[in-house]
C-alpha cells in the first residue's frame, strides 16, 4: 500500500456520516476495461491461440492472477502465469501510454472530493506499475491513498484492498463510499462493510442492501454520496 500523497486534510463536515470515498479504477475512473481484453487477444494471438468472445466476461474486472490463470488454463499456452503477466502488463502500458480516455463524470467528481477535502483513495486489482502509469493522467494529487492487487495479500473479490484503504486514511469502512463498475469489485467493497454505488460497465449489477445502481458517474456528485449515507443513519 502507497501513499501517494499527504492526507488532503480534515474530514467532512461535522455531523456526516460520510468519511471517505474509495474508487476503483479501470471502468469506474478511466475508460478502460476493454484495453485488457484487446491485449489478452493479441498476447494470446502472438502465442498461437484464439481467445473465444465468451470468455470475455470472466476475465474481465477480475484480478490478473484470476483471469491470467483461467487464459492459460482454457487455451493450454506454454506459457507461465509469471511469464503472461509480464507480458499483459506491459501490452496494457504500451495501450494506456497512446490514449487514456476518463469515464464521463470521472473528472468532475475527482475535482469535487479534491476541492471539498473528503479523503480520496484509489483501490484497484491492477499492479503498481499500471496505477503509477494511470495516475498521470487522472492526477495523483486528487488521492490521499492509492492500493495496489498486487500490495495486498489477496485482491478483489477479497475485502483486503478495501480494508487496507480504510485502515489507511483512519476511517471506518461502513462509512465509506466505494465506487466499482464490476461484481468482483462490488463483492470486495461489501465484503468489506462498505457502502458502495455500483456503475456497471461490462455486465448488469442488480441494486441491493447497502448497494446503489448508477447508469454513470455524472449522476454521483458529494451531494448524492452524503445522501447514501445519510439514509443509512
Amino acid at each position: 500500500m502507497t501513499s501517494t500523497v499527504p492526507a488532503l486534510g480534515t474530514l467532512t463536515a461535522e455531523g456526516s456520516a460520510l468519511q471517505a470515498v474509495l474508487l476503483d479504477m479501470d471502468g469506474t475512473l478511466v475508460d478502460t476495461e476493454g484495453f485488457w481484453w484487446d491485449v489478452e487477444v493479441e498476447v494470446f494471438a502472438s502465442l498461437g491461440h484464439m481467445l473465444d468472445e465468451s470468455w470475455r466476461h470472466v476475465v474481465v474486472g477480475g484480478p490478473m492472477t484470476r483471469s491470467a490463470g483461467f487464459l492459460i488454463e482454457a487455451t493450454g499456452a506454454d506459457i507461465t502465469l509469471d511469464e503472461l503477466t509480464v507480458l499483459l502488463n506491459d501490452g496494457f502500458e504500451d495501450r494506456i501510454g497512446r490514449a487514456l480516455p476518463l469515464m464521463p463524470g470521472a473528472g468532475r467528481l475527482l475535482a469535487e472530493l479534491y476541492e471539498y477535502e473528503i479523503p480520496t483513495a484509489l483501490v484497484s486489482a491492477s499492479h503498481r506499475r499500471i496505477i503509477d502509469r494511470v495516475l498521470t493522467s487522472l492526477g495523483a494529487h486528487h488521492f490521499s491513498l492509492t492500493v495496489a492487487g498486487d500490495e495486498v495479500p489477496r485482491t478483489k473479490p477479497h475485502p483486503d484492498p478495501y480494508l487496507a484503504a480504510a485502515a489507511g486514511l483512519g476511517v471506518d469502512p461502513a462509512r465509506c463510499a466505494v465506487i466499482e463498475d464490476t461484481a468482483t469489485g462490488v463483492a470486495a467493497a461489501e465484503a468489506a462493510g462498505c457502502r458502495v454505488v455500483a456503475v456497471p460497465s461490462v455486465a448488469p449489477i442488480a441494486p441491493a442492501l447497502r448497494r446503489t445502481v448508477v447508469t454513470s458517474l455524472e449522476e454521483v456528485d458529494l451531494t448524492f454520496l452524503h445522501g447514501l449515507m445519510t439514509e443509512m443513519r
